[in-house]
């Protein structure tokens, strides 16, 4: 497994099959795409997990963690989301948070992120934000 960074076109793909099939493909496309971090988890050789990170001044906040249906349960995307706390560390970031789907928020609270604020519904999916304190 190596991660590195990719570029935004890169996402793409896996955004839309993994979090929104059911959309077209430019629903995956952020505006903000070009001035964020994007990246990716790449096993012999293959893109099967990606992520986006946006800093704005203490604050990281990470867009679209996906994993290929059959990567995951591996520990792939638990392994870039360590990989994305040290980037933000690194930057020097204070905070770290994202827009969490709320089936998956039970994920992320095992690596230290809590639940903030109300719960909140995008293309008929519930999220509820989730940060966590570096």
């Amino acid at each position: 497994m190596e991660i590195k960074a990719i570029k935004a076109s890169d996402t793409w793909q896996i955004r839309h099959e993994v979090m929104w099939p059911d959309q077209p493909f430019e629903f995956v496309q952020l505006e903000e795409d070009e001035s964020g971090f994007h990246f990716g988890v790449f096993i012999e050789n293959k893109l099967v997990s990606i992520v986006s990170c946006f800093i704005s001044d203490e604050e990281m906040q990470f867009r679209k963690l996906a994993t290929l249906e059959s990567y995951q349960g591996k520990g792939i995307a638990t392994a870039l989301l360590h990989f994305v706390l040290n980037f933000a560390r690194e930057k020097g970031v204070k905070k770290v948070w994202c827009n969490a789907r709320k089936n998956k928020s039970d994920f992320y609270k095992k690596l230290g992120l809590q639940p903030v604020g109300e719960i909140f519904t995008k293309a008929g999916v519930e999220f509820v934000i989730m940060s966590v304190w570096l």
